[in-house]
């Protein structure tokens, strides 16, 4: 049944009438008393005296427990002393050396970071300041190519890759996005 939906019922009228005396013309009905469910105090009352006698019962005499525990003593006492364990691996270690070949890493060219490349030097010029209000050191170069004079923005030189992906994840924290990193000569 959708409760949430469900119109409230309508209240019924009292369909008391009075007379002149003010009684009711109907014949009232008579009260109806409740009656206490007898068999259930019982068994409630025969419960929870089960539980008082079986917690006294649990509780037994202090000299029992007194035995117990001289019993176990003595079983204590029986047992064979515990060997002590000596470890050679211990010993052995501590003369032992470990001997790890480690390549030195090879370091190829520079690399360097392209942030952009604009026909405007002015258009450069507002990237750089950019770059350097993400905290990082840039240089514009102008080259001459086959379609003219481009102005281009560089990070660099880097001795590894690394090291210039940690400055282009700088750059893209700042929001300043589309560099690419080359293996370039400053040539």
């Amino acid at each position: 049944m959708d409760y949430a939906n469900r119109k409230p019922k309508p209240k019924k009228k009292s369909g008391k009438s009075t007379s002149q005396r003010g009684k009711s013309t109907r014949g009232a009905a008579p009260k109806q008393t409740k009656q206490v469910p007898w068999v259930a105090v019982v068994i409630v009352i025969a419960l929870i005296a089960a539980f008082v006698y079986g917690l006294i019962t649990i509780k037994g005499d202090g000299d029992n427990s007194a035995l117990a525990e001289q019993e176990n003593a003595q079983a204590v006492d029986d047992l064979p002393v515990k060997p002590q364990e000596k470890w050679q691996y211990i010993e052995e270690l501590e003369s032992k050396q470990v001997e790890v070949d480690v390549p030195e890493r090879e370091l190829g060219p520079p690399k360097l970071m392209q942030c952009g490349s604009f026909r405007k030097q002015s258009d450069a010029e507002r990237l750089r300041a950019e770059i350097a209000m993400a905290g990082l050191e840039s240089q514009v170069r102008g080259t001459e190519g086959k379609n003219g004079l481009w102005y281009r923005v560089i990070l660099g030189p880097y001795e590894t890759k690394r090291a210039a992906e940690r400055d282009r994840h700088k750059l893209q924290r700042a929001k300043i996005y589309g560099c690419a990193i080359w293996n370039w000569n400053l040539d």
